[in-house]
């Protein structure tokens, strides 16, 4: 005969299996070596120009890893200064880009790199004639996605 307990038992070891289970199914599986062929990536046209979204996934030693390239028609910035707990490093493909870092100002030419660390005010705008494009590279550290707050650059 069953008793009361052994319901509840089964009940209570159904629910958090079934909760295992879900929680499994909504994990990413890590990303694997890649390659991300340019001509594949889908170009979306934006207020300030335009956004290619490469890859956004945990890896084996990262929570998340994100890369996008933006394109910044003359004069526009992506969004205000702000700041977040992920790193990001970001290469400048074509352009001039100002960048403002803890509130100091400096120019960004094609070749260079910007690190921005993490909660560190930070922006930046297209200061050229042309429009300019940058790859940027963000990571999660372990604990960090908890606490994400802005997704773009």
């Amino acid at each position: 005969m069953i008793s009361k307990r052994d319901l509840i038992v089964s009940t209570i070891t159904a629910v958090l299996i079934l909760g295992v289970v879900g929680l499994a199914q909504t994990r990413k599986t890590s990303m694997r070596s890649s390659v991300f062929d340019w001509s594949g990536i889908e170009v979306k046209q934006t207020k300030y120009g335009a956004r290619r979204d490469v890859f956004e996934s945990p890896t084996a030693t990262l929570d998340q890893l994100e890369c996008h390239v933006t394109t910044l028609n003359v004069g526009e910035a992506p969004h205000p200064p702000h700041q977040h707990p992920e790193e990001a490093l970001v290469v400048v493909k074509e352009g001039a880009i100002e960048v403002t870092q803890n509130g100091a100002t400096k120019r960004a030419g094609p070749g260079s790199l910007i690190f921005e660390a993490s909660n560190e005010p930070h922006g930046m705008r297209n200061v050229g004639q042309t429009p300019a494009t940058y790859y940027v590279i963000k990571w999660f550290s372990p604990g960090t996605l908890k606490t994400k707050t802005v997704a773009s650059e």
